[in-house]
């Protein structure tokens, strides 16, 4: 395995765990490094890279950052955006990964690009419903904003720092999964 290969696994997986966040803004970062070669698809995927993407993307991305700040209606998005953030985690990994054999990158695409992005995405549709219920959506602004920087955060970090994000990624991961199982129920012994 090269580097090349190590570093292109780095970046899908933190694109595709801000995916998790924030569906558009990811692909919107990725979109933007193609254009200015900053990273190199894929070839079945260098039409992110064309400037009908960058376009398309910016207006996708900054519709959705906007319509997670209209209360009740993030909720809805939520709903909406878990198997988005499914399929685009999937779809960034496959994107970006080079070197492999189309078995493995898709394999691995499926589990830790799809999977990461559906892990984040579901504890931030818990979280936000958690606000909603508990604040009546005042508190949403909160975490949409928590939400949208970490997307921003993680996306830049993909790109310009691929591993700094994996580390990232593999600590988001594991604090939802000490948050989860401090709230999942005890079992009765």
């Amino acid at each position: 395995m090269t580097a090349e290969t190590v570093l292109s696994i780095f970046l899908g997986l933190g694109l595709a765990a801000s995916v998790g966040f924030r569906v558009f803004l990811p692909l919107f970062a990725l979109s933007l490094a193609a254009f200015f070669d900053v990273w190199q698809l894929n070839e079945n995927w260098e039409w992110i890279g064309s400037l009908a993407a960058v376009l398309t993307l910016g207006i996708a991305t900054v519709v959705e950052i906007f319509a997670y700040f209209i209360p009740w209606f993030d909720n809805i998005l939520d709903s909406l955006a878990l198997p988005l953030a499914t399929i685009a985690g999937t779809a960034v990994m496959v994107s970006t990964v080079v070197g492999l054999d189309p078995l493995v990158t898709w394999s691995l695409a499926v589990i830790a690009g799809g999977g990461s992005a559906t892990a984040i995405k579901g504890a931030g549709a818990t979280s936000r419903l958690v606000s909603t219920a508990s604040t009546g959506g005042l508190a949403n602004p909160i975490v949409t904003t928590v939400e949208t920087s970490a997307a921003a955060f993680v996306s830049i970090a993909s790109i310009f720092a691929p591993i700094l994000a994996g580390v990232l990624v593999v600590l988001i991961l594991f604090i939802i999964l000490r948050i989860y199982r401090k709230l999942r129920p005890k079992a009765k012994t």
